[in-house]
């Protein structure tokens, strides 16, 4: 009962300050406000306040390509999942040393199968490849959608502010 207390508390401090940032896909998706930079020096200003202003807008959009890239590799959703699932079947159920015949398995030779296993499963399944592909795709995405959108009036007040 604890654990769903504290887990509903993270929920909920997650929601006050990460999804608090998000803005209206109204906003994140004007139209009338795109609009190619003039210059490198424009572009830069843009990628500044942008990435600052729809900081939860883009968090959002980073997650949802971190899902659809596990969604759509099944073998690393497959031994991430092993190697979670081992981890917390070997601390629920083999917390003490256990007699097999003449053997007795601990703990630690758990962990080893478990590594020896999970270790290959997890290199074959390139979370290497994904996670580049993962940065790449954002990367794209995020700059190329701050480079275009023109900040708002308010941007002009935040420069003002800042350097009071």
């Amino acid at each position: 009962m604890d654990a769903v207390i504290r887990v509903t508390n993270t929920l909920k401090s997650f929601r006050e300050t990460r999804l608090s940032a998000l803005r209206p896909p109204s906003e994140f998706f004007d139209y009338q406000r795109i609009s190619r930079p003039a210059d490198l020096n424009q572009a830069t200003s843009r990628i500044t306040y942008n990435t600052k202003y729809f900081s939860g807008n883009y968090g959002l959009i980073v997650a949802v390509l971190a899902v659809y890239a596990l969604i759509t590799s099944p073998l690393l959703l497959i031994s991430l999942g092993f190697l979670v699932g081992g981890f917390a079947a070997i601390n629920r159920f083999a917390p003490e040393p256990m007699q097999v015949g003449d053997h007795v398995i601990t703990q630690k030779s758990l962990y080893t199968a478990l590594f020896v296993i999970g270790l290959p499963l997890l290199w074959w399944s390139s979370p290497i490849g994904t996670f580049f592909w993962l940065v790449g795709a954002s990367s794209v995405l995020i700059l190329g959608h701050a480079t275009v959108i023109e900040p708002g009036i308010e941007s002009e007040y935040a420069t003002v502010q800042d350097s009071v």
